[in-house]
C-alpha cells in the first residue's frame, strides 16, 4: 500500500467499514484461546522448555503472529495507522513505586531488555553448516549491533546469543557467560 493515499493522509476518513478489522481481531482471539488450550496440554506432558520447542506449539506461535500481522495489514490498511499491537508492557505491582525520574535513577536501574528471536530449521540438503552454526552468525551479528548501539550513545551492559530460550544463561567453554 502506499503511503501517499487518502488513509495517510492528514484529512479524517469519515466512514470506515470496520467489519475486516473486527474480523481480523476474532481470528487472532481464536488463536489465542487456540495456543493457551494447546499450551495447557503441552505443559501437563513435558516441561516447560520441550514445552516452548513442541512442533504444536512453534505452529500456533507462528499462526497467531501471521494473524497478527494480518490484523496490522486491516488497521494500517484501512485507516493509515501503525499500531504497534505486540509490546509487552508490565504495570507496576501492588507496592512498587512508579520509577523515579531519570536523573535520580542508576543506569542500570533504568537500562531494559531487548530480544530479537529466530526460529530456524536446519539447511536443505548438503550443506558445510548446520544448526550448531546459527549461534556463532547470530553472535557476529549481535557485536555489530552492539557497535551500532554504542556509536548512537547508548551503554550495552550485556549482551548474549544463545540457542534456546532468551533467557538461557550457557556457559562458555571458558566458564563464563555467554555474549558480552
Amino acid at each position: 500500500m502506499s503511503h501517499e493515499d487518502a488513509t495517510h493522509g492528514p484529512a479524517p476518513l469519515g466512514s470506515v467499514d470496520p467489519a475486516p478489522m473486527h474480523a481480523a481481531v476474532d481470528a487472532l482471539a481464536a488463536a489465542l484461546h487456540e495456543y493457551v488450550g494447546a499450551a495447557v496440554g503441552v505443559r501437563a506432558e513435558f516441561g516447560a522448555h520441550e514445552a516452548d520447542e513442541d512442533p504444536r506449539i512453534l505452529a500456533l506461535e507462528e499462526k497467531v503472529g501471521t494473524l497478527n500481522a494480518r490484523l496490522f495489514d486491516q488497521l494500517h490498511g484501512s485507516l493509515g495507522m501503525h499500531p504497534d499491537l505486540t509490546s509487552s508492557v508490565w504495570e507496576p505491582e501492588e507496592g512498587e513505586e512508579h520509577a523515579a525520574p531519570r536523573d535520580e535513577t542508576s543506569r542500570d536501574e533504568v537500562a531494559e531488555e531487548f530480544y530479537l528471536g529466530f526460529v530456524v530449521a536446519p539447511p536443505a540438503g548438503t550443506t558445510d553448516v548446520g544448526l550448531d552454526d546459527v549461534v556463532g552468525l547470530l553472535d557476529d551479528a549481535g557485536s555489530a549491533v552492539v557497535a551500532r548501539l554504542v556509536d548512537s550513545g547508548f551503554d550495552v551492559v550485556e549482551w548474549t546469543a544463545s540457542r534456546g530460550d532468551a533467557f538461557d544463561d550457557l556457559d562458555d567453554d571458558d566458564g563464563t557467560e555467554g555474549g558480552r
